[in-house]
């Protein structure tokens, strides 16, 4: 559907104007500007990061042991092969991001310490106009896209999520939240306990053990983990033969994938099979004896929430070891000393490390706008997770909860690739997806199901985002399978998307 609109050219001179901007220099933000360079090595384009460089959350995380929770075939780009363990180290990822920056020349158009404070739509000039701080916020300036693509994250940078417990404020110890590690912090013959038992506490108490006098892991509620070698035997198997690290990266990435298909399948069609197969793995790593029914089986579905691997078992060696424990308890409240327990138990400690999740962002938090009218996203449906209903030229990336974040960042660029050629070829100027005709009477949901992803930061955020609809194309499904095949064959001349022409007379979509 095309709507005639005139292309006004906006009155403000001192804008920078650019074809496109970028939000953010992360994992998906490279990603995107890698695949929109090659397909349009014309267009003008801007990243925008708030941080002083590029990785967003692999700069921002640097707890002790810090590391992907991801194989690194899938976590890491289709074009550019990963040479290494599956689970890669935080400096690892950040080489890794470094090398294709400069492999394709990204670093000029990345500007670093640039946070976008807001974002309003015209729809006389086609543009959006953002509000630009810099400097620390010393400087302020206007830059115009025609398209925003929004690869900020999912999560709050600036502060992790921690509970309000009775009686913190009379703790004499330190209180610290993973995603805002001091530097200089000396663990030497403390004690620490870890709030928490997710990928963030079974990396840390791993690297904490034996540096400290002790680690206490103090959870609610047990997690699931995977177990097994930081390495593959295929992929050392086609080393060994010479094989190009090229094929190796797609076999390896093609095998993952439908590994990991498989166990999520297995998950939902044989819940009770899948959750004796995890719970076995982490038996097996643990002392005979050892209370693994209390502290490592968990009374949710497997694949609810997220399945941390740990590479080589080291967490339950810490366990095994002595140097780390696990208690499996509720907190009644803080004292001078440390933790009370409900059981009336206690743990005394002298750093408690609060591994309790993060803050979810919507849209990184930037006051949004069309036509000087606020938007609310909660307001608003998704299509497939990346375009919203009202909101015109703008793409969010939004990963994978079960798979790699990047699968899905990947072909979220393909896509938005796709539909920038389409309004090329056809000189439109704007599009938004719209409720049809036939979607009148289609039931509005929450943005996922909880049955099915009920991660703390999305239980506690969910009513600020976007709606889904009953129907497929206005779902952010978490099935890579299917959406790798469904999304590069997303047809743009649909009555779902709406577009505006760039001139006076009507066009064809």
């Amino acid at each position: 559907m095309i709507e005639n609109t005139p292309n006004k050219k906006n009155s403000d001179k001192d804008a920078e104007q650019y074809d496109v901007v970028i939000v953010g220099a992360g994992i998906s933000g490279i990603c995107s500007a890698h695949a929109l360079r090659q397909a349009f090595p014309e267009k003008q384009f801007l990243i925008l990061e708030s941080l002083e460089t590029f990785g967003g959350t692999w700069h921002i995380h640097n707890y002790p042991g810090t590391r992907s929770d991801s194989d690194l075939f899938t976590f890491g780009y289709g074009f550019k092969p990963w040479i290494g363990n599956p689970i890669a180290t935080r400096q690892q990822i950040l080489d890794y991001l470094g090398s294709v920056i400069a492999d394709a020349n990204l670093a000029p158009h990345i500007r670093y310490k640039h946070r976008v404070r807001s974002a309003d739509w015209s729809s006389a000039s086609n543009t959006w106009s953002l509000e630009v701080e810099s400097a620390g916020g010393q400087r302020r300036m206007n830059i115009q896209t025609n398209f925003l693509w929004m690869c900020q994250g999912y999560y709050r940078h600036s502060h992790g999520y921690t509970p309000a417990w009775p009686g913190m404020d009379r703790f004499k110890g330190q209180v610290i939240h993973p995603q805002n590690w001091p530097e200089d912090l000396d663990l030497t013959d403390k004690r620490v306990t870890v709030i928490g038992s997710g990928a963030t506490a079974a990396t840390l108490i791993p690297a904490m053990a034996g540096q400290c006098a002790h680690v206490t892991m103090l959870q609610r509620t047990p997690t699931y983990f995977a177990t097994g070698r930081n390495s593959d035997a295929l992929a050392e198997e086609l080393r060994s033969l010479g094989i190009d690290e090229t094929w190796i990266h797609e076999i390896m990435r093609r095998k993952v994938v439908r590994e990991r298909a498989d166990i999520i399948e297995k998950a939902k069609s044989h819940p009770d099979v899948m959750k004796k197969h995890l719970i076995a793995g982490v038996k097996a790593c643990l002392p005979e004896g050892f209370d693994v029914d209390k502290h490592f089986t968990p009374p949710y579905r497997p694949f609810q929430q997220r399945v941390a691997f740990v590479p080589d078992g080291d967490l339950f060696k810490a366990f095994s070891s002595g140097q780390a424990s696990v208690v499996t308890d509720h907190i009644e409240h803080f004292d001078d000393k440390g933790i009370q327990l409900k059981s009336g138990e206690r743990v005394d400690c002298d750093v408690v490390v609060t591994a309790t999740g993060f803050e979810l962002s919507v849209m990184g938090e930037i006051p949004f706008s069309v036509d000087g009218q606020s938007v609310n996203f909660a307001e608003t449906v998704s299509y497939r997770g990346i375009m919203f209903t009202g909101v015109p030229n703008m793409a969010w990336v939004y990963g994978y909860g079960r798979y790699s974040w990047t699968l899905r960042a990947e072909l979220i660029a393909q896509f938005v690739c796709k539909l920038l050629q389409h309004m090329q070829e056809r000189n439109l100027a704007s599009v938004q997806p719209a409720i049809r005709a036939e979607d009148t009477d289609m039931q509005l949901l929450p943005w996922t199901d909880l049955q099915d992803m009920n991660a703390g930061y999305v239980l506690r955020g969910v009513d600020r985002m976007p709606k889904r609809g009953s129907k497929p194309e206005w779902q952010h499904s978490q099935d890579y399978l299917y959406e790798s095949e469904v999304l590069p064959n997303v047809d743009f001349s649909d009555e779902i998307f709406v577009y505006t022409a760039a001139a006076q007379h009507a066009q064809h979509a």
